[in-house]
C-alpha cells in the first residue's frame, strides 16, 4: 500500500514515484492520466467517476490506478534511492533532459546516477554490436574522442562491444558521456564494467527508466533504445547484423525525427548487414567525427531549447568566453583569426595544421560561439579580448 512516512521526502516526487510503483500502469498510461488532471497529485487524488472519464484509458490501467497498491512502500523507495545515491528525475523537472522530452512518449521518471547538465543537449548516440571487431572498437573509441573533443556528449547504452568504446572515447578525454540502462541501477551489469560505471558516474550520468531491482531482461532493450536515441540529435551506427537491436535504435531515431549516421565496413561480411542495409535507405555516411558535426551544426542552430553558447560554455558577464574555456589548440587557432574572414586553408597554411586538424578545432570553437562559419568554408571571430 501507498506509505505514510513521507516527512523530509519532496512529495511532488514522491506522486511521481507511486505512480510509477503501481503494477499495471504503463508509461503512456502514466503520461496521459498527468497531462488529463495536470499533476501526478491530482491523479492520486482523482475519484473513479473521473479516472474512467479519461480517453484511452486500457482496463488494467484503471484498475491499477483506482486499487492505489503499489509494489512497493513509496516513502522506502526513495529512501532506498537516496542512501545509494540515485536520483529520482521527473519529467517537469528542469534538469530533464530537453531532447528526450520532445519525443512521443518520453520516460515519465528516469532514475539518475551521475549529473545531467544543459549542454547535454549537443548529444550523439553510438551504438553497434556486442560482438564488435577490434576494428569496429578502435574505430569507435577515434570517433568518440573526437566528438568529446568537440563539446558533443556521447550516448550509448553500456553494453559490450561498440557501446563500450563509445563511452571510452569519451571517458579518454574527460568528455561527457551518458550510459542509457535496460535494467535497474542497482544490477551489476554487464558484469566487468565496474570501474566504467564510477567513470561515467564522475563523467555523465548512468540512466534508466527501470526501478531498483528489475533485472536485464530482454524485453527491456528496446523501450531502453528508444531513450538513446530521445537524448541525441543523432544515431550512429558501427557494426550491425542485419537483426541487430542497434537496427531498433536506428528506426526509432527516425521516428522520433532524429539524424541516422551509418560507418561501412566490409563487403559481404555480417557485422557490415545491418550498416549498410542503412546506407541503402539513405542513412549518412561517417567516416571521422567531421561527418557528424556537419550535418548536427544546423540543427544545433535550430533547437529551440537552448542557443549553442548557452549550452556548450558559459560567457562572462561581458558577454566574452574566458581564455581558460579554450583548449591549447583553441587559443592557439583564436590568436590567428580576426574580424575579417578567412578561408579555412589559409587557416592550416598558417598554423601548419593538416585540414582536419583545422577543421575539428574550428567545430569546437563555432559550437562555444567563439567563432562563425560564413560561406565557402571562411571563419570569422566573434568574441573579442580572448
Amino acid at each position: 500500500m501507498i506509505g505514510s512516512s513521507t516527512h523530509s521526502i519532496d512529495q511532488r516526487k514522491l506522486a511521481w514515484l507511486t505512480l510509477k510503483l503501481l503494477p499495471g500502469l504503463g508509461n503512456r498510461s502514466l503520461l496521459k492520466l498527468v497531462s488529463h488532471f495536470g499533476s501526478p497529485e491530482a491523479v492520486l487524488q482523482a475519484n473513479a467517476a473521473e479516472i474512467h472519464a479519461v480517453e484511452g484509458l486500457r482496463p488494467h490501467a484503471v484498475k491499477a490506478l483506482l486499487s492505489r497498491r503499489t509494489s512497493r512502500d513509496p516513502s522506502v523507495e526513495w529512501q532506498m534511492l537516496q542512501s545509494k545515491g540515485f536520483r529520482l528525475v521527473c519529467l517537469a523537472d528542469p534538469d530533464y533532459p530537453a531532447n528526450l522530452a520532445a519525443i512521443p512518449d518520453p520516460p515519465a521518471v528516469l532514475f539518475a546516477d551521475g549529473s545531467l547538465e544543459p549542454r547535454d543537449l549537443v548529444a550523439i548516440a553510438v551504438v553497434g554490436s556486442r560482438a564488435a571487431s577490434l576494428t569496429g572498437m578502435t574505430f569507435t573509441e577515434r570517433l568518440s574522442t573526437d566528438l568529446a573533443q568537440c563539446g558533443v556528449t556521447v550516448v550509448s547504452g553500456f553494453a559490450m562491444g561498440i557501446d563500450s568504446a563509445a563511452h571510452r572515447g569519451a571517458l579518454r578525454v574527460r568528455g561527457r558521456t551518458l550510459a542509457v540502462l535496460g535494467c535497474g541501477l542497482d544490477q551489476d551489469y554487464p558484469q566487468g564494467n565496474r570501474e566504467m560505471r564510477i567513470q561515467i558516474r564522475n563523467s555523465g550520468a548512468l540512466l534508466t527508466e527501470f526501478l531498483l531491482g528489475s533485472p536485464p531482461e530482454a524485453g527491456h532493450f528496446p523501450a531502453r533504445n528508444r531513450i538513446i536515441s530521445g537524448l541525441a540529435l543523432g544515431v550512429v551506427v558501427v557494426e550491425a547484423a542485419q537483426r541487430s537491436g542497434s537496427l531498433i535504435t536506428a528506426r526509432l531515431a527516425l521516428e522520433q525525427g532524429r539524424e541516422v549516421f551509418a560507418v561501412p565496413g566490409m563487403a559481404r561480411h555480417y557485422r557490415s548487414a545491418g550498416v549498410h542495409q542503412l546506407l541503402r535507405q539513405g542513412a549518412k555516411l561517417v567516416e571521422t567525427a567531421q561527418d557528424v558535426l556537419d550535418e548536427i551544426r544546423p540543427m544545433i542552430r535550430r533547437n529551440p531549447a537552448a542557443t549553442v553558447r548557452d549550452t556548450i560554455v558559459s560567457a562572462t558577464s561581458g558577454g566574452c568566453a574566458h581564455q581558460g574555456n579554450f583548449s591549447e589548440e583553441e587559443a592557439v587557432l583564436m590568436a590567428s583569426l580576426r574580424k575579417e574572414p578567412i578561408h579555412i586553408d589559409e587557416l592550416g597554411h598558417r598554423l601548419q595544421w593538416g585540414p582536419s586538424r583545422v577543421a575539428s578545432v574550428l567545430v569546437s570553437l563555432e559550437l562555444k560561439g567563439a567563432v562563425q562559419q560564413l560561406p565557402g568554408k571562411h571563419f570569422v571571430r566573434m568574441l573579442d579580448g580572448c
